[in-house]
């Protein structure tokens, strides 16, 4: 199964880059460390580093109520073949000046294994479903009229909504960079 995901997903990520209408607002770009401890996870024993891939639309004016976040697609290739995964979801670019936030949510699919056990502690560590939520927050810095670069970190998990018994989550942390379109 991990094949066919990984290779949906390669197929995929150039898409985001493909010329697209007046509407677009951003297409990005980063390197994230796989797997990073914190208090929101435990070890799934995965490695590598992650490329992500995406692409931002113009802010969602239909979505005015909620602040007119903008819309976005991701793709995240990890580098030795661990949990790579493709979703979307909202942002919210908060601050007008140089420096902004950017905070988002949206879900994910993964390619990771739908069952692993850890061979020294003997427990689950697979993500207890395919489907996950992304929560993410960056801090970011414009460069130029068109680019900006951001912090940023990524969390993916279900928050047992999905399966009460299994929740180990992955965190990511990186820098990536913004063009405007």
């Amino acid at each position: 199964m991990k094949l066919p995901i990984l290779a949906s997903l390669l197929v995929a990520a150039p898409a985001l880059f493909i010329a697209a209408p007046a509407a677009a607002q951003e297409v990005f770009a980063g390197v994230y460390v796989h797997e990073v401890d914190t208090p929101l996870t435990f070890a799934v024993n995965e490695s590598g580093a992650d490329v992500e891939l995406g692409y931002r639309f113009a802010p969602a004016e239909g979505l005015s109520f909620l602040g007119k976040p903008q819309p976005y697609m991701l793709a995240s290739i990890n580098t030795a073949g661990d949990t790579s995964f493709v979703g979307g979801g909202l942002s919210w670019k908060v601050g007008k000046g140089p420096v902004f936030l950017r905070p988002g949510i949206g879900m994910i699919v993964h390619d990771g294994p739908s069952f692993r056990i850890d061979p020294v502690t003997r427990r689950r560590t697979d993500l207890g479903s395919r489907v996950l939520f992304e929560p993410e927050i960056a801090i970011g810095a414009r460069v130029s009229e068109r680019v900006s670069v951001e912090a940023s970190w990524v969390h993916i998990s279900h928050a047992q909504i999905f399966n009460s018994q299994q929740n180990p989550g992955i965190d990511m942390m990186g820098v990536r960079l913004n063009l405007a379109m």
